[in-house]
């Protein structure tokens, strides 16, 4: 029996196990091996490295449930993370994903095991509602925006983050990453739950707090001229930043921090 080396990191509590060039094997049955949190590893995703001329590496990402997915704000700065630990430097990374071409800057923390990542996320683009959406029952009066940063996202405005049964709305529109928001603590920042697609509730969730950021700022949740936008999660707070000659040109700011190091069998 071989193995495969392994990374496990988390981004504010979104934890995704890193392999380098696993070799020909179903990718979509190791994720779900491999993210059980019950008889694997445990994570929200896995990140597959592969060589890519021209980038630091290739991210494919598989999430929990074995489904392929086309970007991560926690996953990527997870990944750079290892790729930093592969290398031995923190030089800046172009990094190919299935959403298009990313560029990470990395730089250290007081925690040996954590570094910061600045991602550049690209532009956050209007969707159209998807299948199922008025399953949900909002009311009319209350904002809603869907979004891509490469994968798809619905952003609700609420009064309450706590009171809702965010389990229960996302199982009704599983094919989008849900996001529920509201206003503060700060003036300029907001609080987030999100439902993932396939992996469920997170802790947390990178393109998911860039959607609720621009989306906040649409609204008025936010003033529209904030440099930056806090976005408070339940694993903690990322930073969101806007290009301020292309407003929906999203910058993504937040932790990586390495779990550990696994050696796991390779059937």
């Amino acid at each position: 029996m071989t193995s495969l080396t392994l990374t496990k990191h988390h981004g504010l509590g979104n934890d995704f196990v890193v392999a380098f060039q696993p070799g020909a094997t179903d990718l979509s049955a190791l994720a779900r091996r491999l993210c059980d949190r019950r008889t694997g590893i445990g994570a929200d995703g896995l990140l597959i490295a592969e060589s890519k001329e021209g980038y630091a590496a290739k991210m494919v990402l598989y999430n929990a449930d074995g489904s392929r997915a086309e970007m991560s704000g926690n996953g990527i700065r997870c990944f750079a993370q290892a790729l930093a630990m592969r290398s031995g430097d923190l030089d800046p990374q172009r990094i190919s994903t299935d959403a298009g071409d990313r560029t990470v800057t990395l730089s250290t923390t007081d925690d040996p095991h954590t570094i910061s990542a600045r991602v550049e996320m690209g532009d956050v683009v209007p969707l159209s509602e998807p299948d199922g959406w008025s399953a949900l029952g909002c009311h009319p009066d209350r904002p809603v925006a869907h979004l891509s940063l490469g994968n798809p996202h619905s952003v609700v405005g609420v009064d309450e983050i706590a009171v809702v049964d965010l389990a229960d709305l996302g199982s009704k529109v599983p094919q989008v990453n849900l996001e529920i928001v509201e206003p503060g603590p700060e003036l300029n920042g907001v609080t987030m739950r999100v439902h993932e697609r396939g992996a469920g509730i997170t802790q947390a969730c990178g393109t998911g707090a860039c959607a609720a950021a621009y989306a906040s700022k649409q609204w008025g949740l936010v003033k529209a001229d904030a440099a930056e936008v806090l976005v408070h999660m339940d694993g903690g707070t990322a930073s969101v930043s806007f290009d301020l000659e292309y407003p929906s040109r999203a910058t993504l700011t937040g932790p990586a921090t390495h779990v550990a190091t696994i050696e796991a069998p390779l059937t």
